[in-house]
């Protein structure tokens, strides 16, 4: 039987949350509009076109509009550019699941050149069949469609993947792909009872609470 890992990337593989917030704050800015923490907690994990709709409405033309996403991913990544590091458990927890035979991609709502840089960063690209994120995708998360074409492109059946996530939105994502779904509060936007609420079938305050047969367990349910 095929297993997969698929991770989501930023605050369940490293953190970079912070960088994202001083971008988002920069870039609006730069447009005349407060970007508050309220606005990152109500955005956070999802893509782009998502966020800008939430933060003008329709207020923005898709020239402005991709002009200005791609402006708060250069200031993200002038900032990110340096220092990432995986969060405690990753590495220990992707090892162990590339030694049971388990294929692992990433799913992101980030954009690729973001995906790229904090791969090359960490080096975890060798244990990855497949990267998807934001360009590979037209609907957001909690829409399951990211997670269904890491799947479908690591030949891997949903039913016997497991979805690494910290987001509501992400979690929601995952069951609706027909997934398990591990939710990691390290970063800690959501409380353990609300990532519960959304579907999470393991919550953990760390990845180095886990090891790679108890994954495979949650499959084996």
């Amino acid at each position: 039987m095929l297993r997969a890992a698929i991770w989501d990337m930023d605050g369940t593989l490293v953190d970079t949350a912070e960088q994202h917030f001083r971008a988002w704050v920069d870039a609006c800015r730069e447009k005349g509009r407060d970007f508050t923490r309220d606005d990152f907690t109500a955005t956070f994990g999802r893509r782009n076109p998502e966020i800008l709709a939430y933060l003008f409405g329709d207020r923005l033309g898709r020239g402005e509009a991709e002009a200005f996403a791609d402006r708060k991913e250069e200031l993200y990544r002038e900032a990110a550019r340096h220092g990432i590091d995986l969060l405690p458990g990753v590495a220990a927890l992707m090892e162990g699941l590339h030694q049971l035979g388990f294929k692992q991609a990433i799913g992101s709502s980030a954009p690729r050149a973001n995906l790229e840089m904090i791969l090359e960063s960490t080096g975890i690209d060798r244990y990855l069949g497949a990267v998807v994120g934001m360009e590979d995708t037209t609907r957001g998360k909690p829409d399951p469609q990211v997670f269904r074409v890491a799947a479908q492109r690591l030949g891997v059946e949903p039913k016997n993947a497991v979805v690494f996530e910290d987001a509501v939105a992400g979690v929601q994502a995952a069951r609706a792909g027909g997934m398990r779904c591990v939710a990691v509060r390290f970063v800690g936007h959501h409380s353990a009872e609300t990532l519960r609420e959304a579907g999470a079938d393991i919550v953990v305050g760390s990845l180095a609470e886990l090891d790679a047969a108890g994954v495979a367990r949650l499959i084996e349910a």
